[in-house]
C-alpha cells in the first residue's frame, strides 16, 4: 500500500511542506497543528498536486480519525476559498438547517422542508447544499422543484432573502476549489471510502449564519462536530442524529433515540431525546421515508392539507420545532413544534411556495 512509504518521512521543516509529509505524520496517528491542517487544506484544493498524493492523504487522515481541530482548520480554508455571496450582513440573525447525508436511509427532505417552515413563519435562513448523492432527492433537487433557482448571482440571492427570508447556496457554484478535489473524493467514493468531505459541507456555508441545526450521518460524529463549529464562532446550535438498530438519520426524527450535542451558547447540551420527550408519538422510519423530487412535493401538499404520514410530519414539525428554539423564536422546542405545526397546515407555508412565483427569481 502506498501509505506504507510515508511512515519513512521524518519531520523536518523542508519536509514538511509537503503533502506528503503531512501524510507521514497523521500515517503516525499524530494529529496535525492547526496550520498544518490549514496547509493540507490548501493543498488538496491545489490543482498541482498529484491526485495520488491527495488520496493517501485523506485515506490516512480517515485511519486515524479526524480531530476537531482538523477539522475546524479545513472548513475555516474552505470558508475562505468559497465565493463571496453578498450576505454575510445577514449571518448574526440568519440559521441553516442542514445534514451531512450519507446515512443510506433514503429519508424524506425533512432539513429543506424544516428550513421552509422557519422562513415561512420570518426567520430568515441562510440555507448550504447540494444535490443527491445517496438518496433519490437532495436539497438542491427538492428546492429547485418549487422554483428556487441553483445560482450564484448575488442580485437574485439578495431578493431571496429580502422577499422569501430564504436563501439557498447551490455548494458547486459556491465552491470552484473543489473542482481539484471532485477527482480524489470520486476515486474514494467508488472504493466505498470516507473522507473528511463527508462532513464538511455543512460547515462551510459560505455565507457564515451564526446558527444552525446540523444533522449528522453518526452519532459518533455529532459531538466533535458541534465541538467543531463552536471552534469556528456558531453563537448557537445543536448537531444532531436519530439512530435505533441499523437505522441511522441526519436530522432529529420520532422514530429512534436522537444523539443532541449543543453548539455555541448550547455548548452544555450532550443528551439523548426521543419523540416522547415532546409530547410526539414514536414512529415507524418507512413513514420519513422520500422519493424523487416530484414525489416528495406531493407529499408536502398532502401535510400541508393535514394528510400523509403522521410521522414524517411530526419528525418535520420536531426539527422545525428545534430550529424555531435555535432561533430564541420561541421559549422551547415544544412551542416551536406547535408553531411548526401551524405554519405547515395552517396556511403559511402554502402562501410562502406561492409567493416564489411571483417573486420572478
Amino acid at each position: 500500500m502506498r501509505l506504507d512509504r510515508f511512515l519513512l518521512y521524518s519531520f523536518n521543516d523542508e519536509i514538511m511542506d509537503t503533502l506528503s509529509a503531512l501524510t507521514a505524520k497523521v500515517c503516525k496517528s499524530i494529529d496535525l497543528t492547526i496550520e498544518e491542517a490549514e496547509s493540507a487544506a490548501t493543498y488538496l484544493a491545489d490543482e498541482s498536486v498529484d491526485v495520488g498524493d491527495k488520496k493517501d492523504f485523506l485515506v490516512a487522515l480517515s485511519v486515524k480519525r479526524e480531530s476537531v481541530a482538523e477539522v475546524a482548520a479545513f472548513a475555516r480554508i474552505y470558508r475562505k476559498l468559497s465565493l463571496d455571496t453578498g450576505l454575510e450582513k445577514y449571518a448574526e440573525s440568519a440559521i441553516d438547517v442542514v445534514g451531512t447525508g450519507g446515512t443510506g436511509c433514503q429519508g424524506y427532505n425533512i432539513s429543506s422542508v424544516s428550513a421552509m417552515i422557519v422562513a415561512a413563519a420570518g426567520t430568515r435562513v441562510l440555507k448550504h447544499g447540494n444535490r443527491a448523492i445517496t438518496s433519490k432527492c437532495g436539497s438542491a433537487d427538492f428546492l429547485s422543484q418549487i422554483g428556487l433557482p441553483l445560482t450564484s448571482d448575488k442580485a437574485i440571492l439578495q431578493k431571496a432573502s429580502e422577499e422569501l427570508n430564504f436563501c439557498f447556496f447551490f455548494a458547486p457554484a459556491f465552491h470552484p476549489a473543489f473542482k481539484y478535489i471532485m477527482p480524489v473524493r470520486k476515486q474514494l467514493a467508488e472504493e466505498g471510502k470516507r473522507s473528511i468531505f463527508n462532513i464538511l459541507g455543512p460547515l462551510i456555508n459560505p455565507a457564515k449564519p451564526k446558527k444552525q441545526l446540523l444533522g449528522v450521518f453518526s452519532n459518533s460524529w455529532v459531538k466533535p462536530l458541534a465541538d467543531a463549529l463552536t471552534e469556528l464562532g456558531m453563537v448557537r446550535g445543536l448537531s444532531v442524529n436519530s439512530y435505533s438498530g441499523d437505522m441511522r438519520a441526519d436530522e432529529l426524527t420520532t422514530c429512534g433515540v436522537n444523539r443532541v450535542a449543543g453548539i455555541g451558547e448550547l455548548s452544555s447540551i450532550n443528551t439523548e431525546w426521543t419523540a416522547q420527550d415532546f409530547g410526539l408519538k414514536e414512529s415507524n422510519w418507512d413513514e420519513i421515508r422520500g422519493g424523487t423530487a416530484e414525489d416528495n412535493l406531493k407529499l408536502l401538499e398532502e401535510m400541508m392539507l393535514g394528510k400523509g404520514p403522521q410521522g414524517l410530519s411530526d419528525t418535520i414539525c420536531l426539527n422545525a420545532g428545534a430550529a424555531f428554539w435555535i432561533a430564541n423564536d420561541v421559549k422551547d422546542i415544544r412551542s416551536g413544534i406547535a408553531k411548526a405545526r401551524s405554519v405547515l397546515c395552517g396556511g403559511a407555508l402554502s402562501a410562502w411556495l406561492k409567493h416564489i412565483s411571483e417573486c420572478n427569481l
